[in-house]
């Protein structure tokens, strides 16, 4: 069992997972206490961060995945592309997935995959960039940035910090942000609001946005031709998934009203060749196979399925602001226009 799917199991729910989240609570106080101190550091100067190029947008989360840093930091890039600039997107490329897929989505950003985001922006500048968006950058306390965003999965409750719980950080963190995003997929649009009405009044300075990553639609694996969420509806689907959170992957199908069997694997699967063949196998019968956006850029050209079964999807997530945006835009106009 790998390491990822041990951790789910600990932080899961069960006697079991308890009593082994109870032996692990001395581990996540010393990670607490490294962190506050590692913090601490960079408040008082103690350790030097490091400045860009260029304004910065920092994006990221307290938990460990699953609160939507990539389709947000998407968005900001395209919202900055669709006025002129030339965004670059610095991530870790952890995986190898996330690069491509922000290529993807934001085809007139500059994408950059190095661990050192500031030899990253130095690329992204001889590249034509001339601002960044830093995806899960939350912690990355020693890169300097301009507007610091906090996303918070509405779905996620708080609970232990590393190892004994799925959190990085405490929800005291959010004192650093300069915008808290309460994200839902499965979660209530009233739960998500609950959440924000909270965080607005413990952090009064911060602004609280709420955003819903619905499955808005589908494209086709290799054709690309698009289809609508009502195609899934009463259909046999096969959903793969090779994400943090698969469990919500088959959530969202279902609620377009799939009859969904889900194939889960770990986070930043690679799909060997022979998980490409077991995952045409498990196809059959099937009307349609339905695959994440990270898994999709590993499997385009590769799955290929009977004649029985439809086209393998790819389901698109789109971001919804339900609220705040204004408030959001501002602030990226106001970075746009400060250096």
């Amino acid at each position: 069992m790998s390491a990822a799917r041990v951790a789910r199991w600990v932080w899961g729910p069960g006697t079991l997972p308890r009593a082994a989240r109870a032996s692990l609570v001395p581990w996540s106080l010393g990670y607490d206490a490294l962190m506050a101190l590692r913090t601490a550091a960079y408040r008082t100067g103690l350790f030097r961060t490091q400045t860009l190029p260029g304004p910065a947008v920092a994006v990221g989360n307290l938990g460990v995945g699953g609160a939507g840093k990539t389709p947000v930091s998407a968005w900001i890039a395209q919202h900055y592309a669709e006025r002129g600039r030339t965004p670059a997107i610095l991530l870790r490329g952890y995986g190898g997935d996330e690069p491509r897929v922000l290529a993807r989505l934001v085809p007139n950003a500059v994408v950059v995959a190095n661990p050192d985001r500031v030899a990253g922006a130095r690329e992204a500048v001889r590249l034509g960039a001339d601002i960044f968006v830093l995806d899960d950058a939350f912690q990355l306390l020693k890169v300097a940035r301009d507007l610091n965003i906090a996303l918070l999965a509405a779905e996620q409750k708080e609970g232990w910090r590393l190892p004994a719980g799925p959190w990085r950080e405490p929800w005291g963190a959010l004192g650093r942000a300069d915008a808290i995003v309460v994200t839902r997929k499965q979660a209530t649009r009233e739960r998500a609001a609950e959440i924000a009405d909270r965080l607005a009044q413990r952090w009064p300075r911060a602004m609280v946005a709420i955003a819903h990553l619905g499955l808005e639609r589908f494209e086709g694996l290799d054709s690309h031709a698009e289809h609508a969420g009502r195609d899934l509806r009463g259909r046999r689907v096969v959903a793969a998934a090779g994400v943090f959170d698969p469990e919500s992957f088959a959530a969202q199908l279902r609620e377009l009203g799939a009859d969904v069997h889900l194939v889960a694997y770990e986070d930043h699967h690679p799909f060997p060749p022979g998980d490409v063949e077991r995952l045409a196998q498990a196809a059959a019968g099937a009307d349609y196979v339905v695959v994440t956006e990270k898994d999709a850029v590993k499997l385009r050209g590769r799955l290929k399925l009977d004649r029985g079964t439809g086209e393998p999807l790819v389901a698109l997530l789109a971001v919804h602001w339900e609220q705040g945006l204004p408030e959001l835009s501002d602030a990226l106009l106001a970075l746009e226009r400060s250096r």
